[in-house]
């Protein structure tokens, strides 16, 4: 796959707006301003496809990028306390609407941040992913903001907290700064669209 082909093709606010799949699509989950629209920029190789933005739920909405026949799709980020429950509740109805609409979705990047334990939002969004059988990785982002012992300290501590999932995911730690990370998860992306 040619990762530097790519185009934003639409985002969508709310499940009726939704158009039928009708390509493999890969998802990039996780909760506001852990780094899905940087991580998906660095994997395109492009400063700013994906908006980027510092204030946490900024992203509203579900986008999606088109490459080389495969859909890159980025999913609002879920916990940020500040939202009104009537935007969690469209933001539930909007991510539960896309994954139960019958998509051919191969695989869901799970973000977390490395610096931190997991949220109770991340561990039910990884038990949804494991329930419905959507093939999933976990994505620990940030690993740029640790030193080699905080990494290997908190890379224990995660799998301790992810014990129940890691027989079916593998855990990346992700840094902006390390372009042999974002070739990791291109790969991970040819071999889920084309079972390789």
């Amino acid at each position: 796959m040619n990762f530097n082909n790519a185009q934003f093709e639409k985002s969508f606010g709310a499940f009726f707006q939704l158009k039928a799949s009708d390509l493999p699509e890969i998802c990039f989950s996780g909760r506001s301003n852990v780094g899905k629209s940087s991580l998906i920029n660095k994997i395109l190789g492009r400063k700013s496809i994906a908006r980027v933005s510092s204030k946490p739920g900024k992203t509203v909405t579900i986008n999606f990028y088109k490459v080389d026949g495969v859909r890159l799709v980025d999913l609002p980020g879920y916990g940020y306390a500040k939202v009104s429950y009537s935007e969690k509740e469209r933001w539930a109805e909007l991510v539960e609407g896309y994954f139960g609409s019958g998509r051919d979705i191969k695989m869901v990047f799970q973000l977390i941040d490395m610096r931190h334990p997991a949220t109770d939002y991340d561990i039910s969004m990884l038990e949804f992913l494991q329930h419905n059988k959507i093939p999933y990785t976990v994505i620990l982002t940030k690993a740029d903001k640790l030193n080699k012992t905080e990494t290997a300290n908190r890379l224990e501590l995660i799998k301790s907290e992810l014990s129940a999932f890691l027989a079916h995911t593998r855990i990346i730690p992700f840094s902006i700064q390390n372009s042999e990370c974002a070739e990791k998860v291109r790969e991970i992306i040819t071999n889920s669209v084309f079972n390789v």
